[in-house]
């Protein structure tokens, strides 16, 4: 079941598109990760989405909403949130539960829940003014679910925090998969490739690929056999090149890279060959493409 569906969404700032036609749903349950660089338009997409702007044109669509205005299922958090610093952390949350309609004393109760998931239950009575850059932004994260919603959108969570603030955030992003739908942008791919179980590549306000992250992979990488050598040899390349499984071949130094389609079926050739022709190997990996080499062949 789709909780968000979007449909020809476009924004325009005087002469300039921003965002231009996209279309794409988020699916109940899953992690989207809204991968592209900066002034890519992941900030418009996502503030149109959470109705902070209006689009030029589109539509936006929730089955699990019965009103146009789809705000009241959206937890949002914004790149760079904003705090009452001389507030606790749990006097934000229940200030934040009671802007959103909840009473008191079921906001009490929901952020002390909400504290524990995201870590802060010691640290609730300190001032938030105390707190690091991870223990804000996890604040931020418990503020965005207080009222239960049914997607939580992030706007570049990690992107501000050093590497111990981002592991804090990405270890919770993976806890509230089984909380809620998530969409979150980033320009950092390794973080995206850790959480994620769909993604959506945007270059230039276009909507340049998108699916789930096995399925992306698996239509753009190459799949590689690297084989380290003890003393480099072309008589190697020239052994391997003329075979009908390789794609490309290259020699550097010591080390062969072989581009291959199946990397089980050609390992084991390769092993026969190696065999042989008692070739002084060192080292046989297999390496496929990371995400973020996958989205430099998407967008060249």
């Amino acid at each position: 079941m789709n909780v968000l569906e979007v449909c020809s969404l476009e924004k325009k700032y005087k002469e300039k598109l921003a965002v231009k036609d996209i279309s794409f749903s988020l699916t109940k349950g899953k992690c989207t990760a809204l991968l592209g660089p900066n002034g890519a338009g992941k900030t418009t997409t996502l503030n149109m989405l959470a109705g902070l702007i209006k689009p030029t044109s589109g539509e936006i669509r929730s089955p699990l909403s019965k009103e146009k205005d789809i705000r009241t299922i959206i937890g949002y958090l914004p790149q760079y949130p904003s705090f009452f610093e001389w507030m606790s952390g749990e006097e934000y949350l229940i200030f934040q539960g009671e802007i959103a309609g909840i009473s008191k004393k079921d906001v009490m109760k929901r952020g002390n829940k909400l504290l524990e998931l995201v870590g802060l239950t010691e640290g609730k009575k300190r001032k938030i003014g105390q707190y690091s850059g991870g223990m804000k932004q996890r604040l931020g994260i418990a503020q965005a679910m207080i009222h239960q919603p049914k997607l939580l959108i992030l706007d570049e969570p990690v992107s501000a925090l050093d590497p111990f603030g981002r592991k804090e955030v990405l270890e919770l992003l993976k806890k509230l998969k089984k909380e809620t739908t998530i969409l979150f942008s980033t320009h950092i791919l390794n973080d995206a490739e850790q959480v994620c179980d769909d993604v959506l590549f945007l270059h230039s306000g276009n909507l340049v690929e998108q699916g789930s992250l096995e399925e992306v992979k698996h239509r753009h990488q190459t799949p590689q056999l690297i084989v380290c050598l003890e003393r480099g040899s072309k008589k190697y390349l020239n052994s391997i090149q003329k075979r009908d499984w390789v794609k490309l071949a290259n020699f550097e130094e010591n080390t062969l890279f072989i581009n291959v389609e199946n990397i089980q079926s050609s390992r084991d050739k390769l092993f026969q060959i190696i065999a042989e022709e008692a070739w002084p190997v060192v080292k046989l990996e297999t390496s496929n493409d990371s995400l973020e080499e996958v989205f430099m062949k998407v967008v060249k």
